[in-house]
């Protein structure tokens, strides 16, 4: 219970350990409502009255129920879903009801509220020390919120109540922790947290009238008057006359000494004094989102006294350096009471040259007061004096667009009560690991980040109005600050174009970049890209380019490789300058990442090279792709029946994924599977129509195996319209058969037999008897499944005779176990074993080891039947050995069901919940309907 924390303040977030827990909208509703109860019983019927908005039916108890299990899993995945555990099941029949055991610890409200309470007792205390704690305490309380509490049920009745409160304890913990900066005198920090909490609390006047006292004791009389009657004019046109507001404007024009939050008069040595320090930092950034933790890591890292204290910030093109940086300096103000220099070293800049360290030393010295003539000659003297001028101050230095470590260094003060800040899209390793410099890497904002960021622009009305838009704009911006700002500032100068409209057009872009453009180089998209691709050396500029062309953003060093006919190791090196200027980065290991827009603009660079060079791109990665999918379908499965010769050898150029074993070609298939799945379309559709239908073959056994039913059925699909260009009969018919298989597992019946009578004519008429005894054994499952005994064993026997004429062992293996199956489902039990016996045999001589497993399942259910219940047990024990050790997944849900059933059987209720247990939860990652039933035998307690 100790490892689970659920936070409610913005977007609920379920954390058992290290891992996030994702639940639907039904569970997260259900949820939300023991949570507001926590602690108390909550009856079942209230809770369908109060989940199901229109009259429940009459299956809501049973849908409950099953909630109720699918949440307890959720929340306590280490045990069985079955009773216990924090979400407890109180008294049955009309008396059901749930109730939540959480310590308080473990919910974000509570520690909220707890951190406030303890911060407010503190304020009330007085004194520097006491403050430090308030706000350190009151600080840390609000930055759990993450958004609106309880947002997945903010606008059900029963919660408005609970939210409304904590949205007046969330206002109340911002006044405090501003009394509480302004107390340790750290002004501009108050004035920016206060300035953000009166836009977005107009009526706020507790908080207006303290950020007014503090603008006044800035000596920004004019901001403070206008914060004032900005608030009387508000107040007013809600019937309030709010007469202390009215009192402070009137003390403030009449030039009295202006109050501290403790109510003393200002001195000069308070917040007066920042008039007279050197101050280059831009503007506070005014709509500052989403980066709450990146700034607290940035700040925590900033040590007044270390020596000195810098933070090297990175991330790509569009990802928010520069506010980010801006941001920091104006947070660490009052911390460094000397001041801040800014410089734009212009490091990544078209629009001119990069400034020199010359010429950003000139800048400094001269702000700080060096005559032109005092001007020493030479960088180095240059950077001695200004090293000795900043030896007795306190300040921030912000270095912005460095082009690397080299042209930073000189700029940095040895001064031990300096921080600074540098911002680059190189990594800057050699300032990290040489002169200890603190790295912040800035990636891509999530989607609650993004929501955040645009909410800050354009008014928390305007996305309410279009949630769906809304949510589809944020996709097509993948999480980056400068698209997002770019669309927020194209809504905000044409409100009557609908967020809609704006979705619409980004769609039909598909990651490409003209929705983004600008006519200022600084905010167009494009050109921001620009910056970081010209300083590539031909070689990575050209790997870059290609990666436009490939069908998604993730990539292996083998298939950039290929796509670029290098051999892997220049790849490799390629990739990495790639990282290091931050157009790819490193999701996991080996694997390489393309921001979409990012794609979008290698796209548009590609499209420039020669036709020929992309179409020999596109051929050789389609080639990598093609031989590591059989490759590792053939770890997969050994002994297979190729319906056509496989692909050739491995053309000049192209390097397939070294795969050892069926484990490492598991974990490939599964790392790559959307990529190759989509490779399948787009080989299609870009000519290569033999690669469309043999990947799409190569990839059978794994989407089978594991459950991809649709997956599988959509790549074979791709496949037809391919191997219908290619008038390859034999294809075509395997092709059939595949599809035909897909559709019986997805239960498409109708489909599935036309598609087995499609393969059987094909077969047949290129005379290939193993892949038409195959399609027959196809057939006999389809009718069994349809109740149609006799005529699935006529199939079956019939497969029985073509293997034998052609002496194919594990097909015999194969269909001999058919048979055994279908007698043993009309009770023929001694016959059956007798079938499924002489399988086993058969296969075990040949290494089958997929029909192996099958049989051992086969002998299971029938020695269960025959009342031999060790025996049957053994033998599924076998058959899920084997299915765990290839890989298929359903396998292991269908036999583990079975020794669950039979476990039960016997009376080992622990046993067979270990074995549903297992099975259930592959089956609901699989979304398979079996799951369900599954999990009503889970929640039946056992009879005593």
């Amino acid at each position: 219970m100790s490892e689970l924390y659920i936070a409610v303040l913005g977007p609920l977030r379920i954390q058992v350990g290290q891992a996030t827990v994702r639940i639907g909208p039904r569970l997260a509703a259900l949820l939300s409502v023991l949570l507001l109860e926590a602690g108390k019983p909550v009856p079942a019927q209230r809770l369908i009255d109060l989940l199901w908005d229109s009259s429940p039916s009459d299956s809501a108890p049973v849908t409950l129920r099953s909630h109720v299990s699918h949440l307890r899993r959720a929340l306590t995945p280490q045990r069985p879903p079955s009773g216990g555990g924090v979400l407890v099941t109180v008294g049955s029949g009309r008396g059901l009801a749930y109730r939540l055991d959480l310590a308080a610890e473990q919910v974000d409200v509570h520690r909220f509220e707890e951190a406030c309470a303890q911060g407010r007792r503190l304020l009330v205390d007085g004194g520097p020390a006491q403050a430090e704690r308030a706000a350190g305490l009151i600080g840390a309380a609000l930055a759990l919120w993450r958004g609106p509490a309880y947002p997945e049920v903010a606008d059900r009745p029963f919660a408005l109540p609970e939210v409304a409160r904590l949205e007046a304890l969330r206002r109340s913990a911002r006044n405090g922790h501003a009394e509480a900066l302004i107390a340790l005198g750290r002004y501009t920090e108050a004035v920016g947290d206060l300035t953000r909490l009166v836009e977005e609390e107009p009526y706020d006047e507790g908080a207006r009238r303290l950020l007014a006292s503090v603008l006044h004791g800035l000596r920004r009389t004019d901001e403070a008057v206008r914060v004032c009657r900005t608030g009387l004019t508000v107040l007013r046109g809600r019937g309030l006359d709010a007469p202390a507001l009215q009192q402070l404007l009137r003390s403030i024009l009449d030039g009295e000494a202006p109050l501290t939050a403790t109510g003393r008069p200002a001195t000069d040595a308070g917040p007066a004094r920042a008039a007279r320090v050197v101050c280059l930092l831009p503007p506070d950034p005014p709509r500052f989102a989403a980066r709450a933790a990146e700034l607290a890591h940035a700040e925590q890292a900033i040590r007044v006294g270390e020596s000195p204290a810098t933070v090297v910030v990175t991330g790509p093109a569009g990802v928010g350096k520069t506010t980010f940086a801006v941001r920091l300096g104006h947070a660490l103000a009052d911390r460094f009471p000397d001041g801040n220099l800014y410089v734009d070293l212009r490091g990544f800049d078209p629009n001119g040259p990069v400034m020199t360290t010359a010429e950003a030393l000139r800048c400094f010295l001269d702000a700080l007061g060096v005559p032109v003539h005092r001007l020493p000659a030479t960088i180095e003297a240059r950077a001695g004096l200004y090293r000795r001028l900043l030896a007795d101050r306190r300040m921030v230095v912000v270095l912005d667009n460095a082009r690397n470590a080299d042209h930073v260094r000189p700029l940095l003060p040895g001064a031990t009560g300096c921080a600074v800040v540098v911002t680059s899209r190189d990594q800057l390793a050699s300032l990290v690991t040489v002169d200890c410099a603190r790295p912040i890497a800035l990636g891509v904002l999530s989607a609650a980040g993004s929501r955040e960021l645009i909410r800050r622009r354009l008014g928390t009305a305007v996305l309410d109005a279009e949630p769906e838009a809304t949510d589809q704009i944020v996709a097509s911006c993948g999480g980056l600050p400068l698209a997002l700002a770019i669309v927020a500032g194209r809504v905000a100068a044409n409100p009557d174009v609908a967020l809609s409209t704006l979705a619409r057009r980004l769609r039909a872009a598909r990651g490409g970049l003209t929705e983004f453009a600008s006519a200022d180089a600084a905010a167009d998209a494009r050109s921001v890209f620009s910056w970081s691709y010209r300083t590539l050396d031909a070689g990575p500029a050209r790997l870059f380019r290609l990666l436009g062309l490939h069908p998604s953003a993730g990539v292996t060093a083998c298939a950039a490789a290929s796509l670029a006919g290098l051999p892997p190791e220049v790849a490799t090196e390629h990739l990495a300058v790639l990282v290091q200027a931050h157009l790819v980065t490193v999701p996991g290991k080996g694997r390489y990442l393309v921001h979409d827009l990012l794609r979008g603009y290698a796209a548009e660079l590609v499209a420039a090279d020669p036709a020929a060079h992309r179409h020999a791109a596109l051929r050789r990665v389609l080639d990598h792709y093609l031989h590591s999918a059989v490759a590792a379908d053939r770890l997969l499965v050994p002994a297979q029946d190729p319906i056509a010769p496989p692909p050739g050898p491995l053309a000049p150029g192209v390097t397939a994924e070294p795969l050892g074993d069926n484990q490492q070609a598991l974990a490939w298939l599964t790392a790559e599977h959307a990529t190759l799945v989509h490779a399948c379309d787009w080989a299609g559709r870009a000519g290569f129509d033999t690669h469309a239908w043999q990947l799409a073959r190569a990839l059978s056994t794994y989407l089978e195996d594991q459950g991809h039913w649709s997956d599988w059925a959509t790549t074979q699909q791709f496949a037809l319209t391919a191997v219908r260009r290619s008038a390859d009969p034999a294809a075509e018919a395997g092709v059939h058969y595949h599809l035909a298989r897909a559709c019986q597992r997805l239960g498409r019946h109708d489909d599935a037999h036309d598609h087995y009578r499609s393969a059987l004519t094909g077969f047949a008429a290129v005379g290939n008897r193993v892949h038409e005894a195959h399609t027959h054994r196809g057939l006999g499952g389809l009718f069994q499944r349809e109740g149609r005994a006799q005529e699935a064993l006529g199939h079956v026997r019939r497969a029985l005779d073509l293997y034998r004429d052609v002496g194919h062992q594990a097909g015999q293996g194969m269909a001999l176990n058919n048979i055994g199956w279908l007698l043993a489902q009309r009770g023929e039990f001694p016959s059956a074993l007798t079938y499924c016996r002489q399988a086993l045999a058969a296969l075990q001589e040949v290494g089958e080891r997929h029909a192996e497993a099958a049989t051992w399942d086969s002998l299971g259910y029938i020695q269960h039947r025959l009342g031999q219940h060790r025996r049957a047990i053994t033998c599924y024990q076998r058959a899920l050995a084997l299915y765990e050790d290839l890989g298929d997944r359903f396998g292991m849900a269908e036999t583990g069901r079975d020794l669950g059933d039979l476990q039960a059987g016997v009376g080992d209720r622990a046993a067979a919940v270990r074995s549903w247990s297992q099975a259930w939860r592959i089956l609901d990652e699989l979304g398979h309907p079996e799951a369900d039933e599954l999990q009503t035998r889970l929640d039946v307690p056992p009879v005593s």
